[in-house]
């Protein structure tokens, strides 16, 4: 692992945007979601570029390999390219880890920012190259027409900014088909997050997708969990006990000791979790009697999402009366 981070230069107006497709093939997204997302990203004074293979798509609308790998590469070492974004997640980006040319990256660092499946990539460019990337929004979620103040403004805070800022609770949240039809969103009142074991902390940012992130264990791409925070979340298909068993890996991990928090983003609702399962999930695991572990974050597979860096600081206080997290460097 790489033991120096590496943190890329912020953006700013006037920057070139590239877009890649390292798992799901941009030919899934609708022409009406791509003119949308475009717009946002001329709104916020950036040049969007499309990489070459970007529209491929094979039996699993994704592309090959050889396709997948020149994105990558010519998107860091294109000198005009200031940050990657991908365009969706997926179920293969780890096919790729294995061909990734590592110092293309570390030479070159930039912006790389993308969830769910890009979770494998988030965490293999950390460990590889000490390069911190982005858990964020893709370039498809920047295609919502309604109700993104929350997920663009946490995108800006962390990728346009260096300062530290508070993560706060966004005042809904939905779990709808916006791509489908934009207009028909059914935003629902956010609780807020809630505490299922109190603590103070600060330390790494790893994880993200949690199913992704254990597809790493045992191999060269997996991250030292020493003063790691765990951001982890899970989609529509993790159902309570299928989080509880993917849970329990992660904390078999040899070093899952030096673990210094847990915070769960907020889960789908055809995954059937309730605050009840959730709690009783986490209280069966004793590792996890001594850490902070905070629930309900805006980030994972509903909107709207923050944008956290893998890789980046972050510091807890979670009690009784308040619940407080702080990017602190990113």
């Amino acid at each position: 692992m790489s033991t120096q981070k590496i943190y890329p230069q912020k953006l700013k107006t006037g920057d070139e945007v590239r877009i890649i497709a390292p798992s799901r093939s941009l030919a899934i997204i609708s022409q009406g979601v791509r003119e949308i997302a475009n717009k946002r990203f001329s709104e916020m004074g950036l040049t969007v570029t499309f990489a070459k293979h970007v529209e491929e798509s094979d039996d699993f609308f994704s592309s090959s390999i050889e396709s997948r790998i020149e994105d990558l590469h010519d998107a860091f070492l294109d000198t005009n390219v200031k940050a990657i974004i991908t365009v969706i997640g997926g179920w293969n980006s780890n096919q790729i880890l294995r061909y990734i040319d590592w110092d293309v990256i570390k030479n070159n660092p930039k912006i790389f920012c993308g969830y769910s499946d890009i979770t494998a990539l988030n965490n293999a460019i950390f460990t590889k190259t000490g390069l911190v990337s982005y858990s964020g929004p893709a370039y498809s979620t920047c295609g919502q027409e309604l109700y993104f103040d929350y997920t663009l403004d946490y995108f800006k805070k962390c990728l346009f900014t260096n300062d530290s800022f508070e993560i706060l609770s966004s005042e809904t949240w939905s779990d709808d088909a916006w791509y489908i039809h934009q207009k028909e969103r059914n935003p629902i009142k956010n609780d807020g997050f809630f505490i299922i074991n109190e603590g103070e902390s600060s330390g790494t940012i790893l994880g993200a997708n949690l199913c992704t992130f254990n597809l790493l264990q045992g191999t060269e791409y997996f991250p030292s969990l020493k003063n790691a925070i765990l951001f982890i979340e899970d989609d529509a298909e993790a159902l309570p006990h299928t989080f509880d068993r993917d849970l329990q890996s992660l904390i078999h991990v040899s070093d899952f000791k030096n673990v210094k928090g847990i915070v769960l983003g907020r889960f789908q609702k055809a995954s059937k979790m309730s605050d009840e399962l959730l709690i009783k999930i986490i209280k069966t695991k004793k590792e996890l009697d001594n850490i902070p572990v905070i629930a309900n974050v805006d980030f994972g597979h509903t909107d709207p999402k923050i944008t956290f860096p893998i890789g980046g600081e972050v510091s807890i206080v979670a009690n009784r009366k308040s619940v407080r997290l702080e990017l602190v460097r990113h």
